[in-house]
């Protein structure tokens, strides 16, 4: 029996919330951006709660127990040692993913990532004077070794991955790992894969772990930094328990790197970027998550799964149209809907006009790689979850 309602509707109107706040109506369901319908875990809210009762907010100071359970967490759950000094905290991985740019490039310089991939990798390296370069995924059909459902994959094409290396101007390959949008989990023979042809050519790796604790079952989640100390030497990591535990408007991440060299820029950059002060709640929201939540994250994966196992079988039934991707891990769906002959655009508004459901078109996370496709977020009760299947069945869309 399960210890933890994800079955509760919690009303998020009214409360600033922009997954909900900005529905051009009311009777909107979205499932478009990436936040969870969930209250966080109880140890969490517990947390907030007796330090919201201490009144005071002034300026924060992380203190060592912050670090202690970032080490703790990823060495018990994902067999990853974290030295303490490697560790450098800021207010979101968005941010720390443009303190990593601008500490490892100049402008001018070109970002390697895999296309269709999350849209602020784009503009985070445009913001910085890059030039986004993108080795665009291929299709896998069956999906890979250890896929515990049907659908189709993505996989990357190595001969161009190597090609887009090999141009002098890529300095750094932006790694998003679990893959947002198409849910891939990368195996620890890819990541190495990746990481010798990266040394090959002077690349340095930077890994967007955000959703690293959203795996599913039948998968494992391997750290970029910790399949081999070749890895870990060239790579900077991007991670925060705010997907994972639905925390992200506390905004605290942190950033993993070895190299002492890089970690001075880093920090530089950190306060050039001026995102070095984190508020009262997310340090605390972050050692109750990683000390006192293990088991409540396990729980969130089941329902997840659950929830991805009923839109498969809605899909299969009643949205012929639709191919759902396999999903490895996150809480968003890529779903291929070119059969229905509409680009995602077009197919995005109408489901948003005529069924009330907000998803984001693929197009969002590559104009040419995403075409054809819809990213839907599938974190949320379940029956808020099939009422909006239902919506677009019963609109015959």
């Amino acid at each position: 029996m399960s210890k933890y309602d994800f079955d509760e509707l919690v009303e998020r109107r009214g409360t600033g919330c922009v997954k909900w706040g900005e529905c051009p109506s009311e009777d909107v369901i979205p499932l478009w951006v990436a936040d969870m319908d969930f209250k966080a875990a109880p140890a969490i809210q517990e947390a907030i709660r007796q330090r919201a009762e201490h009144g005071v907010f002034g300026y924060t100071y992380v203190e060592e127990d912050y670090y202690e359970a970032v080490i703790s967490w990823f060495q018990r759950r994902h067999n990853w040692i974290i030295r303490r000094e490697e560790i450098l905290y800021t207010i979101g991985v968005v941010p720390a993913m443009s303190v990593a740019i601008k500490a490892l490039t100049m402008p001018g310089e070109k970002v390697l990532i895999l296309s269709p991939d999350y849209n602020c990798f784009f503009s985070s390296i445009r913001n910085n004077g890059c030039e986004v370069l993108e080795t665009s995924l291929k299709r896998l059909v069956p999906p890979p070794t250890g896929g515990v459902r049907g659908g189709h994959s993505f996989e990357v094409d190595w001969n161009d991955f190597e090609s887009k290396c090999a141009d002098e101007k890529t300095t750094v390959f932006l790694l998003c790992n679990p893959h947002n949008p198409t849910g891939r989990v990368w195996t620890k023979e890819e990541l190495e894969r990746m990481n010798t042809i990266c040394l090959k050519y002077g690349v340095k790796v930077v890994s967007d772990e955000i959703h690293c604790e959203l795996i599913m079952p039948g998968y494992r989640f391997q750290p970029f930094a910790a399949v081999s100390e070749a890895c870990r030497q060239n790579s900077v990591i991007l991670n925060s328990p705010s997907k994972s535990f639905n925390i992200a408007g506390l905004q605290t991440a942190n950033i993993i790197c070895s190299q002492p060299s890089w970690r001075r820029r880093l920090d530089r950059a950190i306060n050039i970027n001026e995102v070095c002060d984190l508020n009262p709640f997310g340090p605390v929201a972050l050692k109750a998550a990683y000390n006192e939540s293990e088991d409540w994250i396990d729980e969130l994966n089941q329902y997840l799964w659950g929830n991805y196992q009923a839109l498969c079988d809605f899909a299969s039934e009643h949205l012929p149209q639709w191919k759902v991707c396999c999903l490895e891990g996150t809480y968003l769906l890529w779903v291929d809907i070119s059969a229905t002959g509409m680009t995602s655009q077009q197919y995005a508004d109408l489901l948003l006009e005529k069924a009330k459901v907000w998803v984001n078109p693929g197009t969002m996370y590559g104009p040419h790689s995403g075409e054809g496709y819809i990213r839907l977020n599938i974190a949320c009760p379940r029956s808020r979850l099939m009422e909006a299947l239902e919506r677009i069945y019963k609109g015959k869309l």
